[in-house]
């Protein structure tokens, strides 16, 4: 149990809560002593929050893989390209 501390909390609630309900944020003691606003850290946590889905969730910046059904088509029509190529060439 800790006495004597308190923690600001920063709770920034998802656009789709289908995936998430909120992403929590513990605000540094430093954060006010920089002169930083109370609307200027919540916007950070927002930005730090849709950078993280972003890059690691497969949002909407990054390009998603080829399903696996395409990697077979693309095996099938190399494989056929080069016997084509030993067949007729050779």
């Amino acid at each position: 149990m800790v006495k004597g501390t308190s923690r600001h909390v920063i709770l920034v609630r998802s656009p789709d809560p289908r995936m998430f309900e909120e992403a929590i944020f513990i605000v540094r003691e430093e954060a006010s002593s920089r002169g930083l606003t109370p609307e200027a850290i919540v916007r950070e946590a927002q930005s730090v929050a849709s950078e993280y889905v972003r890059t690691h969730l497969g949002g909407k910046g990054e390009p998603r893989p080829l399903p696996p059904g395409v990697y077979v088509l693309l095996g099938a029509a190399l494989c056929g390209f080069v016997w084509v190529a030993t067949s007729f060439f050779l």
